[in-house]
């Protein structure tokens, strides 16, 4: 037992003088051990802090981005900076970068496109009635309808009529109503005065070719005419007839549009008599051979113009010192009955199937078409809301004390139709204004004819020929 404990103690000297077992001295006169504990302490707090840190930052959300597309329009990209702004002042956490819509033939074609690329915005502020069809075949657009409280604010702004209107045939709402632009006949009331024209022979087809015939002057003794009451364009592109042959068609009707159950319904005599006074004020010389350089309205070469109230703000901020300028409905066929109806070229606002936000991006449609911005969009563009008793609301009263001429928009817009809801709208515009430049413009085609060959070419196409 002893010699074994000597042998213990042995062992234990011979470790304490190589450094395997500290000695005393170690732990209380040098320090060193308890300055080796202070700094794995430091360590450990540091990469404990590191670690905090690094769990704050990642669960830091960055905010939320929303891309938006405006028209390109003047009025309605300073209308869109402004709401944009302060939405973006109001919202930190839910950012939206503003562009207006990328040039092109028309803002169907630019969404069409961007659309099978993958590359639409989260919302559009310019989405036409007539291509929703090709939207949704191309899963383009969200199902607004399943949004949060969707119907409570939409009914709340919107007549019912209105939204059924804008209700796919599946029962889902691709496309939240926003505005319409019922399209008038815009004078020129110093120059049909100083003609001997009272604006409301216009009302007709005959009392507008009359004075059509009374407005052609040369005035300046070159032997050709530079004034006349109305400028049909030479423009074939689709979009054009429906400033033109589209919005007299639904006149002409009483308020037909050119498909029923997917089906022709526009071989008749409306259609005929509209191509019939179009190629009448062509061959009888009753306005320009060729567009026009600049505007020819402003500048009074001619009396009139089928527009729409997106020209208010445009008429005011360019018009001549003196110019006078007012609205009527458009003419219509002799023994037409009852109010005018016309086209309402409606626009409206879609949040695409693509975004990621969908209810962020809801909020800000819901801002956009707020009471206040609606009184904003209205001062600025000139282009009445599909709002609820806007004109006797009592934030909009005083607008339309003021702006008396909005308040005609306002009653013509009870008074109006969109377009039929097919995939095929372009082709089927395409073939209307071959038909409208054999016919009107060039004189080559009867009406009756050019109707014929333009119905049986849509026929044709709705059969996928």
């Amino acid at each position: 037992m002893e010699r074994a404990a000597r042998r213990r103690r042995v062992a234990s000297a011979d470790r304490l003088r190589t450094g395997e077992i500290p000695s005393t001295k170690d732990y209380r006169r040098d320090g060193r051990m308890r300055i080796n504990f202070r700094s794995t302490m430091v360590a450990l707090l540091a990469v404990t802090l590191a670690c905090v840190l690094s769990v704050g930052a990642m669960g830091a959300k960055a905010p939320v981005t929303l891309s938006f597309w405006p028209s390109s329009n003047p009025q309605e990209i300073e209308f869109a900076k402004i709401i944009v702004k302060a939405w973006n002042d109001a919202h930190p956490d839910i950012q939206v970068k503003m562009e207006p819509l990328p040039a092109s033939r028309s803002t169907e074609e630019v969404l069409l496109a961007a659309i099978a690329a993958g590359t639409t915005p989260d919302i559009c502020a310019n989405i036409y009635p007539g291509a929703i069809s090709q939207y949704i075949a191309g899963k383009g657009l969200y199902p607004h309808d399943t949004l949060p409280g969707f119907y409570d604010f939409i009914y709340a702004r919107t007549p019912k009529d209105v939204v059924d209107a804008f209700t796919y045939k599946d029962g889902h709402v691709y496309q939240i109503p926003w505005k319409g632009n019922p399209i008038m006949l815009a004078y020129n009331v110093k120059l049909l005065r100083a003609n001997g024209i009272d604006p409301k022979s216009l009302a007709t087809y005959s009392g507008f070719l009359a004075a059509a015939e009374r407005m052609v002057k040369d005035l300046d003794g070159d032997g050709r005419p530079d004034q006349w009451l109305y400028a049909p364009t030479v423009d074939v592109t689709w979009w054009q007839r429906l400033f033109d042959f589209y919005t007299l068609y639904i006149g002409a009707s009483g308020g037909k549009t050119l498909l029923s159950g997917g089906k022709v319904d526009f071989e008749n005599d409306a259609a005929e008599q509209v191509f019939a006074f179009l190629q009448t004020i062509f061959k009888k010389g009753l306005c320009p051979k060729g567009a026009m350089i600049g505007d020819a309205f402003l500048s009074g070469k001619i009396g009139s113009t089928i527009t729409g109230p997106w020209s208010v703000p445009s008429y005011d901020q360019n018009a001549p010192e003196g110019f006078e300028y007012d609205f009527v409905p458009i003419p219509v066929p002799d023994g037409v009955q009852g109010p005018v109806i016309t086209f309402g070229d409606p626009k409206n606002i879609g949040i695409f199937a693509n975004s990621k936000h969908p209810l962020e991006a809801w909020e800000f449609v819901k801002f956009i078409m707020s009471r206040e911005n609606d009184l904003l969009w209205l001062k600025i563009t000139s282009q009445p809301p599909y709002r609820r008793g806007i004109a006797k609301d009592s934030l909009f009263v005083g607008y339309f004390e003021k702006n008396p001429m909005m308040a005609t928009f306002v009653e013509q817009g009870v008074y109006t139709r969109g377009v039929d809801d097919s995939k095929y709208l372009i082709e089927i515009f395409d073939t209307i204004s071959k038909q409208y430049d054999l016919c009107c413009v060039q004189g080559r085609k009867a009406p009756k004819a050019a109707v014929r060959d333009a119905a049986q070419a849509v026929r044709d196409i709705l059969a996928g020929w």
